[in-house]
């Protein structure tokens, strides 16, 4: 292996650890703390890192500053939940260290993995140690006086990656939670599978580069994300987006036929994409030549595929529909997963309700483009979960709309916010009013184990029926109705007044109505209700005011 690393080896490298990320995820996810069916850790950083991956497959040149930028900005647009958001903040960190050079040097490589460090730890309020934190923070120290010691990548990362190792199996030490559970922090081993991606590539092994993306979020349009703005294309230099795959490819033609016609799409015009191999060819470029760009891609194969579009036309269609925005002042967007819960936000006065939540964290771009399609001026946004308060808070950064985060951890909490929407207040009055309301619910949650283990006191079996406080498992057992009763019980206080439930999915009306039969029974000075939320995997949810 050669000393540096090149923009086009850098691309490789973040494909590479996006792909052995997507192969591990599930490990990842079973390294959750908590036995519960949406431990994601896994799934939210693979994700961001298909998002990173996105961006570098539309970055139309190898240059290490262009492709360094693709990967900040693809992992910002796609970061979910709090290790995704931590993740792309190390990656924003990172490849700001990288957009001023030519090459990497493994003094340049440890500087940025500080530097990833340093970003990531000031994203998040109250850094904790014995998380992912902990392991690029130790590791990244380390990796500097290595590559004091050596120039040779491929030995720096092995070196950094056991260091990597060593730190991750000492989180246990420094987070009690994690000694408890019997494991150790997945968002750390999350980082050390796309570190161990990279060195793949550094070692040789390029198997596997191509990232496939099967989820239903992905357009089926490779340039839906490319930012191309259609209101501006009246002004636009080159009109015709043309698209096309090579396929049968000539015996003759060589990986340098693919860079050459890439240059020569360059000089017709620009947006220009030419990724693949000797297999397959994918071509995009916005030109007044097209014509002149299919006949150059026909000295490299056959034609499928082929599409080409008046962008200018486009644009004069979309200006005859397209009406001016009339704000009002205030709007919101909540996020929750089941279709009574989102009938019931909407009730609420909730503009834009997106699915998601206990079993799918939205991305910072996913809610950014929520609060876009609010016709507001300023949007009030319910993460309804802890996990994904901090991409809410990114989202402010990707939204042209003046997003304000409510910080609601769970859905009762989002609910009571929506509550106290006032549309005649000023934004600073409503959000004192949410944040106050918000602190007389006490939310908890009933599902079960998705593993055996040993937590909070409780000696679990995969399947038991368990009870959620906000802060840990408070009750266990083997009927639901017999759990939730008893997880309602552990949360009330003296001075609660009101017990709601939501039931789930899996959960009959007739049973949630002798629940509140046996509740109301139990508890007759206060007032009960139950209502279908309709969420996956939770049985109820649960609201105590």
């Amino acid at each position: 292996m050669g000393k540096n690393i090149t923009g086009a080896l850098f691309r490789k490298m973040v494909i590479s650890g996006a792909n052995y990320l997507e192969q591990n995820k599930e490990y990842v996810d079973s390294l959750n703390v908590f036995p519960v069916p949406d431990g994601d850790t896994g799934t939210n950083m693979s994700l961001t890192m298909r998002s990173a991956v996105r961006e570098v497959n539309m970055c139309t040149n190898n240059n290490l500053d262009a492709i360094a930028d693709a990967v900040s900005k693809g992992a910002l647009k796609g970061a979910r939940g709090n290790s995704g958001v931590i993740l792309s903040q190390i990656l924003k960190g990172f490849s700001s260290v990288l957009v001023e050079e030519k090459n990497v040097t493994t003094k340049l490589f440890a500087k940025a993995l500080k530097e990833g460090s340093d970003v990531a730890y000031k994203a998040v309020t109250k850094p904790k140690e014995g998380t992912i934190l902990t392991v690029i923070r130790m590791m990244s120290d380390e990796s500097v006086r290595i590559a004091k010691k050596t120039d040779d990548m491929e030995e720096f990362l092995k070196k950094t990656l056991e260091v990597g190792e060593e730190v991750l199996n000492t989180t246990p030490d420094l987070l009690p939670v994690l000694k408890k559970a019997g494991v150790v922090d997945a968002g750390g081993r999350g980082l050390l599978v796309i570190l161990y991606g990279f060195l793949k590539v550094v070692m040789g092994d390029e198997s596997e580069l191509t990232l496939e993306f099967d989820d239903d979020k992905v357009s089926a349009d490779p340039m839906a994300n490319s930012g191309v703005d259609y209101n501006d294309l009246a002004d636009i230099e080159f009109a015709y987006c043309t698209e096309f795959f090579i396929i049968n490819i000539n015996k003759k033609t060589t990986e340098a036929d693919i860079d050459k016609l890439r240059e020569t799409l360059m000089g017709l015009g620009d947006s220009v994409i030419c990724i693949g191999d000797l297999n397959l060819i994918k071509v995009h470029v916005h030109t007044n030549e097209p014509g002149v760009a299919l006949t150059h891609a026909l000295k490299l194969g056959e034609l499928n595929a082929l599409k080409i579009e008046n962008m200018l036309e486009q644009n004069r269609a979309l200006k005859i529909k397209q009406e001016p925005e009339e704000l009002k002042k205030i709007g919101s967007v909540a996020i929750c997963a089941g279709s009574g819960l989102k009938d019931l936000f909407v009730d609420l006065g909730v503009d834009y309700v997106i699915e998601g939540g206990q079993t799918m964290n939205p991305s910072a771009e996913d809610i950014a483009k929520a609060a876009d399609n609010v016709l507001a001026e300023n949007v009030f946004v319910f993460p309804n979960n802890k996990n994904i308060v901090l991409a809410a808070e990114l989202a402010k950064d990707l939204s042209r709309r003046n997003i304000v985060v409510i910080p609601t951890s769970s859905v009762p909490q989002g609910i009571t916010a929506a509550i106290n929407v006032d549309a005649d207040a000023s934004i600073e009055e409503n959000k004192e009013n949410m944040l106050e309301a918000i602190k007389g619910v006490t939310s908890g949650s009933v599902t079960y184990a998705v593993r055996s283990t040993s937590i909070d006191g409780f000696k679990l079996k995969e399947g038991d029926i368990i009870g959620l406080g906000e802060k840990n498992i408070i009750a266990k057992g083997s009927d639901v109705n017999e759990v939730t009763a008893d997880t309602v019980a552990r949360l009330i206080k003296e001075d609660s007044a009101t017990i709601t439930l939501f039931f789930g999915s899996d959960v009959q009306p007739a049973e949630a109505d002798h629940l509140k039969d046996k509740l109301t029974e139990k508890y007759p000075d206060m007032e009960v209700d139950v209502h279908f939320g309709g969420q996956p995997l939770y049985y109820y949810m649960i609201s105590i005011e």
